[in-house]
């Protein structure tokens, strides 16, 4: 029998070749999108395209009634991987952009998650993958709004999955660093006239979207998922770095990485 999984954002970058990917694996993959006319590119892929706008609590609320009608109630994974930029200093985001950035980051998330629960408890040995960031335990210069909505993201995931640990619902954390998809296209600046770059360093350690494959794989399919995936060199290096360095030398590294 086929396994459904629903995966978020799939209209480019990381949700589109990961949909892809896990199709020609022999899943059904229900794409979730925002804009209504990724809907038929998506289907012309032999996925089953479903409009999910994760800033817009009715629009979750129809995708989880569509997704359980489709699945007739069983879901085996959730691959939450929606999500935006809000970059600029903290002294020029705005409560709303503030608001915004959460709601689709981890608003949304939080709801669609609760809201497809007990599809995954009515299929039994399901996964839930979250895509966070290096952003979601490091944070930058500029990208103070972003980070904050995955740290929280990742301090939600870590709860999931020890309040779930006595059922079969195994949860795991994508944390990739540099990414060559369409995000950095996507982020929203607060100040339009000094813009946040990023830093030369991440273009050169910057891996493809099939760089996660492996790790999505490893999450769905082993018998133990990981707890965490770290993507990219610049991921495990400030994985280690945080583990080891005093905040004042991370500060000192962080603030002089993103100057440059």
């Amino acid at each position: 029998m086929q396994k459904n999984i629903l995966i978020t954002g799939c209209s480019s970058g990381i949700g589109l070749i990961s949909a892809l990917d896990l199709h020609q694996r022999g899943y059904r993959v229900l794409a979730g999108c925002r804009k209504p006319e990724d809907l038929t590119r998506l289907n012309e892929y032999g996925l089953t395209a479903i409009q999910l706008d994760m800033d817009d609590p009715d629009s979750i609320e129809h995708a989880i009634h569509t997704v359980t009608t489709l699945t007739e109630g069983r879901l085996f994974g959730l691959f939450n991987n929606a999500g935006f930029g809000q970059y600029g200093p903290l002294t020029t985001i705005t409560r709303q952009q503030l608001e915004r950035q959460f709601s689709t980051n981890f608003f949304g998330v939080h709801q669609l998650t609760m809201g497809l629960l007990p599809l995954l408890r009515a299929y039994g040995p399901a996964r839930i993958i979250n895509t966070s960031s290096v952003m979601g335990f490091i944070a930058t210069p500029g990208r103070g709004a972003y980070a904050a909505s995955k740290y929280a993201l990742e301090a939600w995931t870590d709860t999931l999955r020890m309040e779930v640990a006595n059922e079969l619902i195994q949860v795991s954390l994508l944390e990739p660093g540099p990414i060559t998809t369409d995000f950095s296209q996507n982020v929203q600046q607060a100040d339009h006239d000094h813009p946040v770059e990023n830093p030369g360093i991440a273009a050169r350690f910057a891996l493809p979207p099939q760089a996660l494959l492996p790790k999505i794989h490893h999450a769905l399919e082993s018998r133990s998922a990981r707890r965490r995936y770290p993507v990219t060199l610049v991921s495990h290096a400030m994985a280690i770095a945080k583990r080891l360095l005093p905040t004042c030398l991370m500060d000192s590294i962080l603030n002089n990485r993103t100057k440059k």
